[in-house]
């Protein structure tokens, strides 16, 4: 029961690292998709990609770092996972802003936000099991 608790313990960290990341790849992702969006005029869909992709690499190289210790060497293979997870999670995000943002009519950047959260979720288990195991 003890060691339990302590992996229970180690994944509630790893998790709040994870948040902690991904709260400074929000920074990077709706600052690059207001950029995009709002100021260079882009498609708010293929902005929405820009910001969420440039969100990724950042978290990639601070989650492998600080969240998941990782020293495997092979970076360019654990990239490449670690996108993979992403783009999956890019569908995920694109899909339930359009259900919010264009069918329920939410704010755009609302409806942003709450497709962050979902995503966040997918991107910690599929990470921690997959790109970092």
């Amino acid at each position: 029961m003890k060691s339990l608790f302590v992996i229970d313990k180690l994944l509630v960290s790893k998790f709040i690292k994870f948040g902690v990341v991904g709260c400074s790849g929000m920074i990077i992702d709706f600052g690059a998709t207001y950029l995009c969006k709002e100021i260079l005029r882009i498609n708010k869909f293929v902005s929405n990609a820009i910001g969420f992709i440039l969100a990724a690499t950042s978290n990639y190289f601070l989650n492998r770092i600080w969240t998941f210790e990782s020293s495997n060497n092979e970076i360019g293979v654990q990239y490449l996972q670690f996108m993979m997870v992403s783009i999956i999670g890019l569908g995920i995000n694109s899909l339930v802003l359009y259900l919010l943002n264009e069918k329920i009519r939410w704010n755009f950047y609302l409806s942003k936000l709450f497709a962050i959260g979902i995503t966040t979720v997918w991107n910690f288990f599929a990470n921690l099991l997959f790109t970092f195991a």
